[in-house]
């Protein structure tokens, strides 16, 4: 198409650049980019980008009509005195830590009924959150800290009619519940999407915030693999579709009406939907509702060992190229980790040959493997890479406590301020490594917080038993040229490494 110098057409496009959006048969919407040259000829070229763009839908009225149906309301009678995440805004959540992280991100959305702080106590109070049936004989998925505490279970379905549950199983470190509806086999359901979730696709929520049964909101999906400190296997999508107190269970859905997560949790300082909200993705829905539907209860993968990260300068004191990985700090006894001679100090890079991250990273990995089962390492030691087959266990029942109470006795200066005497010099500090007697407070082993009372096991990756090997160990770092060292700390029951300058302070 040519436009003469002085034509009419020419005086009107006056821009040199002109985006229209054209429907071309067949094609759909297509984007026609035209540019005016200096001789008048058009050049015409489409733009795949935004032609997606323009197929957005206009609305989600046709999803929520096949979906909403499959959405019930999980209304729960509890014992007084129990508490219920979230009941109001004052109420502590069981097993979270007040004012901890996960305390301020961990908001339940199911709200009690008829009962407020001001109120006289009942025998029986109730409460309510969301929930969406997965097939139609009546299993349905909520939230385990939904009917955790619950005496009865009611759902009340898209068409009003009420039906008791039954909870078959929970699993609280993901905050999943398995519940099943009795006495029909033709209940509409969804099923759980496939793929994940892409940053920016379009998400639709539905349930019954403030006990506003079948609500609807949309947004997009914001991040995913969260990790809000609610539990060991944190992996969460963040979503912006607005959801409250009561959308807890429910669902959220892609625009193909498959179930992308499970809503769950919201940050929120004023109560109310901020816009951050957290779902429990499909994938480990799936996998603990299988387990839950066979045997009631989940069982994880358990390989033995403390993890900490890998900082930048403990890739540094490690000889690592990058800081990924998780760290171990400690191989329990008689462990899968043990069995197959993992070693504190070794760093896993890989599993399955799936990239670890991180330390979280590693614990969801194996805590989404069966007991028995066998995951194939890759493990730097001592500098070197190899593979390594470790064969998982169950997680122990109970985890033996040991304190390490320190006294100051025959104590000794040391470098990095720090007062260290002989463990075995020290009651109740057992036979191995080097009790800290006392911390300097401006030093910089206060500063990485390690505290009167820790027992240093090893420096470098020599284990120390006096004063004289932890500075030995110091001086031999620095001989190497390396400005940290690695040190090994019992804390309580607990392990970890911590990296401290090597020079004297």
């Amino acid at each position: 198409m040519l436009i003469r110098e002085h034509s009419p057409l020419r005086a009107v496009l006056s821009a040199r650049r002109l985006v229209l959006l054209a429907t071309v048969a067949g094609l759909g919407a297509t984007t026609l980019l035209m540019d005016v040259q200096s001789n008048g000829t058009f050049f015409a070229a489409t733009a795949p980008a935004l032609a997606e763009t323009a197929q957005r839908p206009v609305g989600f009225g046709d999803l929520v009509e096949k979906v909403k149906p499959s959405v019930i309301s999980v209304r729960v009678k509890m014992q007084e005195g129990a508490d219920m995440m979230g009941a109001d805004d004052n109420q502590d959540a069981p097993g979270i830590e007040p004012g901890s992280p996960a305390d301020r991100f961990f908001r339940q959305f199911g709200m009690p009924r008829g009962m407020s702080p001001s109120q006289p106590k009942r025998k029986f109070s109730m409460g309510q959150g969301s929930g969406f049936f997965i097939s139609a004989d009546g299993y349905a998925i909520t939230n385990n800290h939904v009917v955790a505490k619950a005496e009865e279970v009611e759902v009340k379905t898209d068409n009003g009619k009420t039906y008791t549950a039954k909870v078959i199983g929970t699993d609280p470190k993901t905050d999943l519940a398995l519940i099943k509806v009795q006495g029909r086999n033709d209940f509409p359901f969804v099923k759980l999407a496939e793929q994940a979730p892409r940053v920016g696709d379009w998400v639709v929520a539905v349930g019954n915030p403030f006990g506003l049964d079948g609500s609807v909101t949309a947004g997009i999906v914001s991040a995913r693999g969260r990790d809000i400190g609610a539990g060991p296997y944190d992996d969460f999508i963040q979503i912006d579709a607005p959801v409250n107190k009561g959308n807890s269970g429910g669902p959220s859905f892609d625009v193909n009406g498959n179930v992308i997560g499970v809503n769950t949790a919201i940050f929120s300082p004023s109560g109310g939907s901020v816009g951050i909200a957290f779902a429990i993705p499909a994938d480990t829905v799936k996998t603990v509702v299988a387990q839950l539907r066979d045997k009631g209860m989940v069982t994880r993968g358990w390989i033995g060992i403390q993890i900490q990260p890998v900082t930048d300068e403990m890739s540094e004191a490690l000889g690592l190229k990058k800081a990924e990985g998780a760290l171990i700090a400690e191989v329990q006894a008689d462990s899968p980790a043990a069995k197959a001679k993992l070693a504190s100090g070794d760093v896993i890079t890989t599993v399955n040959s799936q990239p670890v991250k991180d330390a979280h990273e590693l614990a969801r990995m194996i805590g989404s493997m069966a007991p028995q089962s066998t995951a194939k390492l890759t493990v730097i030691h001592n500098g070197k890479e190899q593979p390594m087959a470790v064969t998982l266990g169950e997680p122990p029942k109970e985890r033996q406590a040991q304190a390490a109470p320190a006294e100051q006795k025959n104590a000794n200066k040391a470098p990095l301020g720090l007062t260290l005497a002989p463990a075995a010099s020290v009651a109740g500090a057992g036979k191995e490594g080097v009790v800290v007697a006392d911390v300097r407070q401006d030093g910089p082993a206060a500063e990485q917080g390690i505290k009167a009372g820790d027992v240093i096991l090893d420096v470098a990756g020599a284990v120390v038993s006096t004063p004289a090997d932890v500075k030995k160990a110091l001086d031999g770092a620095r001989t190497a040229s390396k400005r940290n060292v690695l040190m090994r700390i019992k804390s309580g029951d607990g392990t970890r490494f911590v990296v401290l300058p090597t020079g004297d302070a």
